[in-house]
């Protein structure tokens, strides 16, 4: 095993595979031993992982698919929830989502990451040796590159270098159908491109006009053609002047569409009507449940980030409650601060829900670990103290479902959205979470006023109904909000 640290370099070569042993590639030819700390992902051994992909990704090499090389620094951060190797994984189902084919992948172990190329000046040698060897024309760092480290690596490899941030936006930029989650996408985007611009400084640019906009493009995309002020000015200069204008742009309908949302919600909570918000990590099925729950056609896929743009429905719970659920983009770790930011607008759907129904895949082996990251990033948006409800969900997925422990979630309930298992408890919990913000109330309601009755049901939770001669007794829980039509029939 061989390990670089930065105070001991110890070298040995009794663990030594080939890139084609390793990875189980169809040719045996072109043998390349590689140390055994190049961890390399085995995910691309599984059926349906091929390089036959449906789509290019743009990679710098025009006509080609991605073959992708991961890369990551292991710290050995006690802090840090996840193992690397779980992070690389999950990387390379990221870089298959966006449409790269993963042909390995490399962990280095450092105290802290290479201020210069990342993973070390010897290790980034060695990614050049690979490059050749293994064709690769994309490299993906699991951590957010500097502007410095970015530039290294660009010149020591052919191959376009992105990190984790850039390809998360490049996946979101696929997956934005909406206007506003095409401007939310755009603005990240730009945001992150800004400082990581390069350009010798003795270009100047003789021709006017060209795009208004960076674009959205893909993975590593530059945008279109930048026009030019004339003379004396470099393009980099130029491109810098127009992204901070698209960047204005961008807030200015950004802070619209935020407008927008927020007399929407104030109309919502004009009614009484509670919003249940869905959340949790990027594919636990939160898609699937909700179109179980709603009877909606919300995109479901076995992938990351399938679903970017809000879908808000409405939903009765047991006893004729009403509500409005509203499916959200799903967390990942390392999400990118500037995602966060740029995406306020549609986030802030979870800051004013009522409740939160997180969903948890309970097959995945790092479910703990993935529910952790969800409540740091609702810590960041100030919601994690918000009531919630945990799905459980993929039980059809576990060898005995029974064996769940439910106690290590929040109100949590064992549920399959694909076999649609579970849902009646699941409505049946979320009814009786968001009745205990309610206020307690037993009134008799006269026969003249059966509006409040109904009132009562569609809104608040009925926990005992009893029909007499002079009206009806109704004993449970309303919106503090209505409390002020029930004052006078309060028994």
């Amino acid at each position: 095993m061989l390990i670089d640290t930065d105070s001991e370099k110890e070298t040995s070569q009794d663990h030594i595979y080939s890139t084609t042993q390793v990875m189980g590639l169809r040719s045996a030819t072109n043998r390349h031993t590689i140390p055994v700390d190049m961890f390399l992902l085995f995910e691309d051994r599984m059926e349906g992982n091929t390089a036959k992909q449906d789509r290019l990704t743009e990679t710098g090499v025009q006509g080609e698919l991605a073959r992708a090389y991961l890369v990551a620094v292991d710290t050995d951060d006690e802090e840090s929830i996840w193992s690397v190797e779980d992070s690389v994984n999950e990387l390379g189902a990221l870089a298959r989502t966006a449409g790269a084919t993963v042909v390995g992948a490399m962990i280095q172990r450092l105290r802290h990451p290479d201020v210069l190329t990342y993973v070390g000046k010897g290790r980034a040698q060695e990614l050049s040796a690979l490059e050749k060897e293994l064709d690769i024309n994309l490299l993906i760092c699991d951590d957010e590159l500097t502007p410095t480290q970015q530039r290294s690596l660009d010149k020591l490899l052919d191959a376009r270098v992105i990190d984790r941030t850039a390809l998360i936006l490049d996946i979101f930029a696929q997956h934005a159908r909406t206007r506003e989650g095409r401007l939310q996408v755009e603005l990240a985007q730009l945001e992150y491109r800004l400082p990581r611009l390069t350009g010798r400084g003795t270009e100047f640019s003789r021709q006017a006009g060209g795009s208004r906009s960076a674009g959205t493009g893909g993975i590593g995309s530059a945008g279109g053609a930048i026009g030019t002020r004339g003379p004396g000015e470099t393009k980099l200069e130029i491109d810098r002047r127009r992204i901070r204008s698209r960047i204005a742009e961008l807030k200015e309908s950004i802070e619209e569409v935020r407008e927008q949302r927020l007399i929407h919600r104030q109309q919502r909570a004009a009614q009484a009507l509670p919003v249940v918000a869905v959340v949790g990590y990027t594919n636990t099925g939160k898609s699937t449940l909700f179109n179980a729950l709603t009877e909606a056609s919300v995109v479901a896929e076995d992938k990351l980030f399938a679903t970017l743009d809000p879908t808000t429905r409405h939903v009765v719970l047991p006893g004729n409650q009403e509500v409005l659920l509203t499916d959200t983009v799903g967390f990942i770790q390392k999400l990118p601060t500037k995602l966060i930011a740029a995406f306020r607008a549609t986030l802030e759907e979870v800051v004013d829900a009522d409740l939160l129904l997180e969903v948890v895949d309970a097959s995945h082996e790092n479910a703990i670990e993935q529910s952790e990251t969800v409540n740091d990033v609702l810590k960041e948006l100030e919601a994690n103290e918000k009531p919630r409800v945990t799905a459980l969900n993929k039980i059809d997925l576990l060898a005995d479902p029974f064996q769940l422990d439910t106690t290590l979630y929040p109100n949590a309930v064992p549920v399959s959205a694909l076999h649609k298992t579970g849902l009646d408890a699941l409505r049946e919990k979320i009814a009786q979470v968001l009745a205990e913000r309610m206020v307690i109330m037993r009134v008799k309601i006269p026969f003249t006023h059966s509006d409040l009755v109904e009132l009562f049901h569609r809104r608040g939770y009925v926990e005992h109904e009893d029909h007499q001669p002079d009206g009806t007794i109704l004993v449970g829980r309303i919106p503090r909000s209505l409390s002020g039509y029930y004052e006078s029939y309060k028994m």
